[in-house]
């Protein structure tokens, strides 16, 4: 079985693939990132491309996983190039997680970074099924959500919040006043902390 990750990143969600004992294809559009996952998963092919122009012929790839990343696509675009490269019959997982603000100092932590600021946090709101379904490639879009905790001390969810996407994009000085301020919101918490998760996905078969 041949599987591709798409958009990996650095790898995070490509290395749970491995143990699987798939063929495992990672694609990455960025260099720096691409490099990384090279040096830390053994095993694995990486190639640079991009959702909208992944470098694999048609018809060649088993399943396709995306983790964290959907929402950077062009959809529409993403989802025909997905079903080029994939066998008929061939699935499509996609895979967010997202901070569980039912608890209330991950909602203020969120509120101070403003996470809720940027069009790309509404993710969970999208209508993906929609998406999906207006290409007329794949079956019915299925959803689960299912609980995850991480635990991490001080050092760690200053770590992860440098590793959010629009803060790690931001200047050194500026993106080190934003962690500063997300971590007030566990001002006198015991470590470690639990920072809890809804784990999101999706997923749907090509149309034979």
């Amino acid at each position: 079985m041949k599987v591709l990750d798409l958009a990996a990143g650095t790898g995070k969600f490509t290395a749970l693939l491995v143990p699987t004992g798939a063929d495992v294809v990672a694609v990455e559009p960025v260099k720096e990132m691409a490099d990384e996952l090279r040096a830390a998963i053994d095993g694995v092919e990486v190639l640079e491309g991009t959702a909208e122009a992944i470098p694999l012929p048609d018809a060649s790839i088993d399943a396709v996983t995306v983790a964290q990343a959907f929402h950077w696509f062009d959809a529409d675009a993403a989802l025909k190039e997905i079903a080029r490269v994939l066998k008929s019959g061939g699935g499509l997982a996609m895979v967010w997680n997202r901070r569980d603000e039912s608890v209330g100092w991950v909602k203020h932590m969120n509120e101070l970074i403003q996470w809720h600021k940027f069009t790309h946090s509404t993710y969970d709101t999208f209508d993906w099924a929609a998406a999906v379904a207006s290409t007329g490639l794949y079956t019915p879009l299925q959803q689960s959500t299912f609980r995850y905790d991480q635990v991490l001390d001080r050092a760690g969810l200053e770590d992860r919040l440098r590793s959010v996407s629009y803060i790690a994009a931001k200047p050194e000085g500026e993106r080190e006043e934003i962690v500063a301020l997300g971590m007030t919101a566990v001002e006198g918490m015991d470590e470690p902390f639990v920072l809890p998760y809804n784990t999101l996905v999706f997923w749907c078969s090509k149309r034979s």
